[in-house]
């Protein structure tokens, strides 16, 4: 006769292999959602490739056409770090749709730079702007999501909330020192194109690069500023790290 240890350790065994034959392996193919964080630099569009309507530009120009000293202010004083979180849903092997939405923020400390208070201090100026933009994109993956290395390039729209402000002292057309508080936000939409690469880490993890281009343009409706339009067109060279599931 059996002993009873050795009954109940044939009965695990015939139980266990119906749940093993149902055991199958899964890919990061397979994994249809994906959950990621991006951490990268955003540069605004240079002065050549700005909306010729633009108040970065139009500030400029108005010290020049005024004959009055030229701001230390350079487009690039507002590139800056940035960071956001992504969830992508792969239809196909070759295909991925995502909503996206980052942050970014910088602050620029601008004076005029020959053109000084009557005790001598200099004129100075904080210009800030801050963009959180919200995407949906479409990517095509050439060579697939199973692939050592995974390139993609896509398309898409976005959704852009903004807030810009100019706050400090300005000097007006009579050359008459002033304090100024100019604020204003709003939304703008644009196009957005992506692409990039991806490298797989196992099966549930992949890191890579990625470059964003987005062109959009918010409307200033507050009196004091020199113009009524602020380019938030630029690049986002970001860093990433997607989990999927």
């Amino acid at each position: 006769m059996m002993k009873p240890h050795w009954v109940m350790g044939l009965a695990l065994v015939l139980l266990a292999s119906p749940a093993n034959a149902q055991v199958v392996q899964v890919t990061r193919a397979d994994a249809r959602h994906s959950i990621g964080f991006n951490l990268g630099y955003f540069s605004l569009k240079g002065e050549d490739a700005r909306d010729v309507d633009d108040v970065l530009l139009a500030d400029q120009a108005d010290l020049a056409l005024r004959d009055r000293p030229e701001s230390k202010l350079e487009i690039g004083d507002l590139n800056n770090i940035t960071f956001g979180g992504e969830w992508l849903y792969a239809p196909s092997n070759f295909l991925e749709t995502g909503v996206s939405i980052g942050f970014y923020q910088k602050k620029a400390a601008t004076q005029y730079k020959d053109l000084v208070n009557t005790n001598g201090t200099d004129i100075e100026q904080d210009l800030k702007l801050r963009v959180v933009p919200i995407t949906a994109t479409v990517r095509f993956l050439p060579l697939g999501r199973d692939h050592a290395i995974e390139p993609f390039v896509g398309a898409g729209i976005g959704f852009f909330p903004w807030r810009y402000s100019e706050i400090g002292q300005f000097v007006d057309g009579n050359n008459d020192i002033f304090n100024g508080r100019f604020i204003d936000s709003g939304t703008a939409v644009g196009p957005v194109i992506v692409g990039g690469l991806r490298f797989p880490i196992g099966d549930a993890l992949t890191a890579g690069a990625e470059l964003r281009w987005q062109h959009a343009k918010g409307d200033l409706k507050t009196e004091g500023f020199l113009s009524n339009t602020i380019d938030l067109g630029g690049l986002n060279a970001a860093f990433s790290v997607n989990f999927r599931f």
